[in-house]
This record gives C-alpha cells, structure tokens and sequence, in this order.
C-alpha cells in the first residue's frame, strides 16, 4: 500500500476519533487554531543562499595520470526524454573525455525505487560512485557519513568551477542542496508547479492581467464561474474556476502564498495561522463554487475547452496543455503564474541532484568531473529543447531562442524563476511532503467544513512530528 494512501487513511481516523472521542481535543465553531507551538509562519527559504564563490581550500591532489580507465558507477531515476538524454551524454562523454574516465549508468523506475536501492547497496557496501537523487534523500545518506562535500571540488584550482560559472547558475539550485555548512550536490534538474491561466478568456471576462493576489484570484474564479451559471445547461453551473488539485508541491505552493509554511529549521510546524488561511482560502474556493473537483485524469482537456480559467500544474506539463489546446482547436494565449497569496505569490523550485558518494580520490573525482560536464551550456541546452524544464545556467536562455519562441509558458516560467524557494532541509521530508498531499485529499474526501480545518491541521502536525 502506498504511503500517501496510509497517510490518508490515518488522517481519516484521527478526524473520526475527534469527532466522537471524549478525550480529544474541542474545537470552536469559529475555524481558529487550537494552541499550537508558536504563531510565527515557517518560512524554508528564510536563510540565505549560500555564497558559492570558490574559497581556497587545499588541492584535491590527485594526479591526473591515474584517472585512466577509472570506472564509475553512476544511479539516476530519470523518466521518458530525460532518461534517454542522460544515457545519451553518458555515452558522449566516454568517448570523448580527455581522462579515459567510463561511465556506467544505471536507471531506477522511480526516486522511491532509487532510494531503496541506494539503502541496501549502501547495507552491502556496493553503493555507486555517483547518484542523482532529491535533496532529501540525500540527506538521509549525509547523516550516516556516506555523502562528499563538493565544496573543496568547486573551489579546486584544477578541477573547480570558475566564479562566473558558479555565479552563472541560480542561488536557489545551489541552496537546494547546501546544508550543514556542506554542498552535498550540484543541480542536475530543476522544475516547478506553476498556475496555468487562459488570458485570452480571462479579456473577454473583463481582467486586464493575471492575479497577483489572492483575492484577484478568487474574484476572476469566481467570475468564470458566474458566466457558466447564467447559460440554460445546470450540469455545467459548477465549472469555469481552478481545478481543485492536491498534489503536495500545490498545496505547499499555497501555504508559503499566505506567509506559511511547513518547517522552521529542522522542526516540523504547520499549525499556524498562515497555514490555516490558506486552506481557508482554498476551500472556500470550493464552497462557492469558485474551484471545482474534475474525475478527468489530468485537467489539461478541460483547461482547453474553457471548463477551466485556472489548473494547476508541473513545468513538463507544457507540452501536454500544448498538444490538448491544439487537438481541441482552442487558440486561446495562454501563460504560466506563481500561486498568488496574501504575501505575494509563491513558487517552489525541486527536482534531483548529482551526489558523489565516499569511495577512493579517483573515483570521487571522476564523479565530480562527469557531473561538472553534464552542466556545461551545451549539454544543458539539450536538456531544456527535451526536458522543457529549467536550464541550469542563466546563459542556456540565449542558446534556446527557438524554443523560448515556441513556447512562451516556459519563457514566463523562467522569468518567475528568482522568486522560486526551497523544499525543508529534512531527511524526512520525503515522507511528510505526502502528509500536504494526503491532508487535501481528506479535505475534499470528506467535505470538511470550514470549523474542521484547525483539526485537519492538528493531525496533519501529528503526522509530520511522527514520521521525522
């Protein structure tokens, strides 16, 4: 059974028990927080990026010489294009690299997969040389000793990269994975899930520009709404407004959009005010109407036959909404926004990164050499024309016109790039993000009423402190 399922299953029985149990906590029928640890919001992204310019830490010493036929094995759970290109370069950078350095990669069918994988190897000692894996998987590994830090290999006379480069690649990839005064990896893919809005209906129902704020949100949902109850047609009075998606990234997105948020440091806190008006929001949303449950299996169809001003979705999403405006003959223009909230707009950047594993000083370095390759503009260029996802250099986007022509969503996505944030800097976090997901899903499962969401809260808490 899967985790998420578990989760949801458990956060029904917590809500049930403190529904009839005698000794659970009371609730008001005003939705305000039961006393929790402290009123100030979380915030992940609160601490700075680290300064990534290389300072001198003594040579790596390692004699080039002995690089030669070095093998390295290198663990990625890549999927579709992405998969394809990796083995691909692999395989370039075998037969071209200057060292004699073999590359030998190996996929998994997911991170899940991947990280059960590295466990039991890491059990065996047969653990690769070099993973592509979350950050907080990584973690988990640092914490028993297995992880190196990139930092002397950044700041290396010979093998480093130069400040330009280091300054060429956006703070808050580097940010993802510097944690405990270690660079525990180099980005390897970076997306984000973004509010896909239909500009060209949202003219024709009076708004001039996207939504900035919450409530410039809920006024175009509930305005596209609206135009569906005054046709003669009841089955549609419930469309025109977002999607209702309870994906974990989505409802994260959501929280730090009203100050919120799920961690301060290494410990675990979402009962606050924050985080209970942005589920507030979102479920009055739903309440009035103004945000809808499809039983569609992506929203994209709906997005494109105007069922829909808003959905929600991942940056590799684009081509699909493409492929559906264009099979549905909608030309309709159409961008990508952060999720607008009451302290701005939020947008959370995520995806996996390159980690050398401990073994000898050449294996280590061969690791780092075929990771500092992989981010070279080129090979980053081929990335995003087939990934469609962040480029990893600020300097790819004059390398992709073409693609920034043909496709404006991913242009407008770069250009909400700066404002991205981070995921917690937890090990568990690779559990307890299902905890968001899993909290939405029993929200809409079971209807809850606005006065059940400070307990919805509570136990979603409960969740998090158990699984850390």
């Amino acid at each position: 059974m899967r985790l998420t399922r578990l989760l949801a299953l458990f956060l029904l029985a917590a809500l049930a028990f403190s529904a009839c149990g005698t000794g659970s906590p009371t609730h008001e029928a005003t939705p305000d927080l039961p006393a929790a640890r402290g009123t100030s919001s979380p915030s992940p992204s609160s601490t700075p990026a680290p300064s990534m310019t290389p300072t001198p830490f003594p040579t790596l010493a390692v004699d080039p010489a002995t690089l030669g036929g070095v093998s390295i094995q290198v663990w990625q759970a890549f999927a579709g294009p992405a998969a394809q290109l990796f083995t691909s370069q692999a395989a370039q950078f075998n037969a071209t690299n200057q060292w004699g350095i073999v590359v030998n990669p190996d996929g998994f069918g997911d991170y899940t997969s991947l990280f059960d994988g590295m466990n039991t190897a890491l059990d065996a000692g047969q653990a690769p040389d070099l993973v592509v894996a979350l950050p907080e998987q990584t973690l988990a590994w640092e914490a028993i000793g297995k992880i190196v830090d990139l930092q002397p290999y950044l700041a290396d006379p010979q093998w480093g990269l130069a400040a330009d480069v280091i300054g060429d690649i956006p703070s808050v990839f580097w940010a993802q994975d510097h944690a405990n005064g270690k660079q525990l990896g180099i980005p390897a893919q970076r997306s984000a899930r973004f509010i896909f809005y239909n500009e060209t209906w949202a003219h024709e129902l009076g708004f001039a520009t996207p939504p900035a704020t919450a409530d410039e949100f809920r006024l175009q949902a509930c305005t596209a709404n609206a135009s569906f109850q005054k046709d003669a047609d009841p089955k549609n009075d419930g469309y025109g407004g977002w999607i209702v998606d309870t994906d974990w990234q989505t409802t994260y997105s959501w929280l730090l959009a009203f100050g919120g948020g799920v961690a301060d440091g290494s410990a675990y806190g979402l009962r606050t005010d924050p985080n209970l008006a942005a589920l507030q929001f979102i479920k009055r949303l739903f309440d009035s109407h103004c945000a809808w449950l499809s039983n569609e299996p992506t929203p994209f169809d709906s997005f494109a036959r105007r069922s829909a001003l808003f959905i929600s979705g991942d940056m590799a999403g684009l081509p699909a909404e493409m492929e559906s405006m264009k099979r549905l003959k909608n030309s309709d223009e159409w961008t990508v926004i952060p999720f607008p909230g009451t302290q701005g707009s939020a947008l959370v950047a995520y995806g996996p990164s390159y980690t050398v594993l401990k073994s000898t000083p050449e294996k280590q370095l061969a690791a780092w050499l075929f990771a500092r390759w992989l981010l070279s503009p080129e090979n980053q260029a081929q990335w995003v024309e087939e990934t469609g996802l962040f480029p990893l250099r600020n300097s790819v986007l004059n390398m992709v016109g073409s693609y920034l022509l043909a496709t404006p969503q991913w242009g407008a996505a770069n250009a909400a790039l700066p404002q991205a944030q981070d995921v917690p800097q937890i090990a568990s976090w690779r559990k307890v993000r299902y905890v968001l997901e899993d909290g939405m899903t029993v929200l809409f499962q079971e209807n809850l009423p606005l006065d059940k969401l400070p307990g919805l809260l509570v136990e979603m808490d409960s969740m998090a402190q158990e699984l850390k």
